[in-house]
């Protein structure tokens, strides 16, 4: 395709711009999930990466790279700030980020003003966390499988404010919704002001029912901050249905942005009661820039914003969905069950999507990491905290069945 149609901007680019008018026509009329399946479009799609052959990448859960479109407009929007300098800061920055926030805004699904571009998910969620009017004898409610860093946030808030930190431990496959809701619930009291989940477990990708959750704890009385760092652009949702009061997202993870890039979303009654991380210029009380404020930044993020979410929506979240739902089944049905084997995320498809986690007993998680990428030249994480020991396995659009089958070969040999 054209460099310059593709810098046009959202909305721009389109499958048969990114593949071929010819190649595109043999797959427009599937729908996601079968298409999902058809292998010969997805290594066509994956030719528009840059990929390492000495290793098979499943770890994509940390960073999914840029496509090749996005990295070379990335690489230009730099060229194109650094030409203009302080001219383009002072003049065009400003216009340009708010565009980049109504492309954000469309992909989130979620009114423009109660979205602010952050740097990434811990920012988004340390401003909530930090930012609440925390009074001694507060409680906080959490699961000890949140990130880790939200976790140090609120033991900081603990020891700075006199917050109580009470955590619940989410079970690794759940008989229902009912079993989760009354989990959390159990551990609300009248001095509950906040409670944060997961709306994908990021050791495991167990996906929790957020509305269910939110609807709890609001008739409690109870704010919710939703970590929705794996969900958004791998999960199809629009921000409004889940009816939570603060949502914060790394966009370099399945929107396939540059680093640098994050979401926080608060309903619009909610941002008055934050306190932002940088004091920032004279704003109304519910201006959510008030909350966003950075000093100087880099701008090209903002840009090449628009061109991966240009490229994710010429994919489309349904399909995109469809296929990292297929591939973490692919590999994860071939083995659950096997001897020594543990697979550590839920059975049920609706409560996963791409990320699985997966050990072997009598393997630490890390000796099983090492093996896997130095005897099988597979690259994952390992997770050993909580109730979860295993690598996690984090597929991409990008990753073959061919890819998962060496994974599968290699549990079977590690595990016998």
């Amino acid at each position: 395709m054209d460099k310059r149609e593709f810098l046009q901007g959202a909305g721009a680019c389109s499958l048969a711009a990114i593949l071929g008018e010819s190649a595109w026509a043999r797959w427009s009329g599937l729908e996601p999930a079968a298409l999902a399946q058809a292998s010969d479009f997805w290594t066509e799609l994956r030719g528009r990466y840059r990929l390492r052959t000495d290793f098979v990448n499943l770890e994509n859960g940390y960073y999914s790279m840029m496509a090749q479109p996005v990295l070379e407009a990335l690489v230009e929007r730099i060229r194109e700030v650094n030409f203009e300098g302080a001219h383009y800061m002072r003049t065009r920055a400003a216009d340009e980020r708010m565009a980049a926030r109504t492309a954000l805004a469309r992909v989130a699904r979620c009114p423009i003003e109660e979205l602010a571009i952050t740097r990434n998910t811990t920012e988004s969620l340390d401003m909530v966390i930090s930012g609440h009017d925390w009074k001694a004898g507060d409680e906080a409610v959490m699961a000890e499988q949140d990130y880790g860093t939200m976790l140090e946030m609120f033991e900081q808030v603990s020891r700075r404010h006199g917050v109580r930190c009470k955590r619940v431990s989410v079970p690794l496959d759940p008989r229902s919704d009912d079993e989760l809701v009354e989990l959390y619930a159990a551990a609300i009291t009248p001095r509950t002001r906040l409670l944060l989940v997961s709306h994908v477990i990021n050791i495991t990708g167990q996906v929790l029912p957020i509305r269910k959750l939110c609807d709890m704890a609001h008739a409690r009385g109870v704010a919710v901050l939703v970590d929705g760092a794996h969900a958004f652009a791998q999960l199809d949702f629009a921000l409004p249905d889940l009816d939570c009061d603060y949502y914060g997202a790394s966009l370099h993870k399945w929107l396939g942005c540059p680093l640098g890039a994050g979401l926080l979303h608060v309903r619009r009654e909610r941002i008055p009661g934050l306190w932002p991380l940088l004091a920032p210029p004279p704003k109304a009380a519910d201006d959510i820039a008030r909350l966003a404020h950075s000093g100087t930044y880099p701008a090209h993020i903002d840009l090449a914003l628009r061109d991966a979410i240009a490229f994710h929506e010429s994919i489309g979240i349904e399909r995109k969905s469809a296929r990292l739902r297929h591939l973490q089944r692919y590999w994860t049905e071939q083995v659950r069950g096997r001897p020594r084997i543990r697979i550590n995320t839920p059975s049920d498809p609706a409560r996963c999507c791409a990320i699985a986690n997966v050990g072997i007993d009598g393997l630490a998680p890390a000796e099983l990491a090492r093996r896997l990428l130095d005897e099988h030249r597979i690259y994952t994480v390992a997770i050993d905290v909580a109730n979860v020991q295993g690598v996690r396995v984090t597929p991409h659009l990008y990753t073959t069945e061919g890819e998962l089958d060496q994974l599968v070969a290699a549990l079977l040999a590690l595990s016998s």
